[in-house]
């Protein structure tokens, strides 16, 4: 009997140091960019690795995150494509303005599987392919850069009829893997590590810079672990990984 007690007595020790333990452990909700998805994922495992809390991680396209988290999306912290929506959502007071700051900056890549498919803006101006996959550019920043492009050199009317739109520039890029288009303008950091097919790198004078920017949404103000996931966010180890996923940095002192 006094070992079962004792038995008894161990195991509520066990059980109130567990539950301790997970209390101390925290979570934030993350909408994370859809070009962003390798990076950050390799970001929140560095994150929890470090500091036992969890950036809980969910992906897709800007524009709609960001209606989303107008209508009340239980997210903490906002890792936009462009600096213009967290910079809406601070001055309609669903942010915390004084967070925000540029994370990456993205690259536009004219990509093809085929390793004779693109052989630079040649390829945009024979116009002898049938499909040209871009993502929404109503709502991701990428899609509208792409289509500043073929504006820019003056071949937009002439292709439009052969675009296809992916919801996201994950989907975007779906369709140039799958072969439901030939070529198509996706995100540097979708090709990290991928030598295959062929690549052009559109000049940055061809498009605005695709400026990503990070903030801490009113929903989180509370929260210590969206807090210190944008801080990491901020940090060499992060930084690191951003500059292998092909983006380019913004000075660490930006906002």
């Amino acid at each position: 009997m006094r070992q079962l007690k004792f038995m008894a007595a161990v195991f509520g020790v066990a059980a109130v140091w567990l539950g301790a333990t997970e209390a101390m452990a925290g979570s934030a909700n993350v909408a994370v960019a859809a070009n962003f998805t390798d990076a950050a994922k390799e970001i929140a495992a560095l994150f929890k690795e470090k500091t036992g809390d969890d950036a809980i991680l969910s992906f897709g396209a800007s524009g709609p995150f960001y209606a989303q988290i107008k209508e009340g999306a239980p997210f903490q912290v906002f890792l936009s494509a462009d600096d213009e929506r967290p910079k809406k959502l601070a001055e309609e007071g669903l942010a915390v303005s004084d967070t925000r700051f540029t994370y990456a900056i993205g690259k536009l890549v004219l990509w093809s599987k085929d390793p004779n498919g693109v052989k630079g803006e040649e390829t945009l101006k024979a116009n002898a392919f049938s499909k040209l996959s871009i993502a929404n550019p109503t709502a991701a920043p990428y899609g509208a850069a792409a289509i500043e492009t073929l504006k820019a050199l003056k071949i937009h009317d002439a292709v439009r009829p052969k675009i296809v739109l992916g919801a996201t520039i994950a989907q975007a890029f779906q369709f140039i893997d799958t072969g439901n288009a030939e070529i198509g303008f996706v995100a540097l950091s979708q090709l990290a590590g991928d030598a295959g097919g062929s690549r052009w790198m559109v000049p940055q004078n061809l498009y605005g810079e695709i400026r990503q920017d990070a903030i801490l949404l009113e929903t989180g103000a509370d929260n210590d672990t969206a807090k210190a996931f944008l801080a990491f966010l901020k940090g060499p180890e992060a930084r690191a990984v951003i500059e292998t996923f092909g983006y380019a940095l913004a000075p660490k002192s930006g906002s």
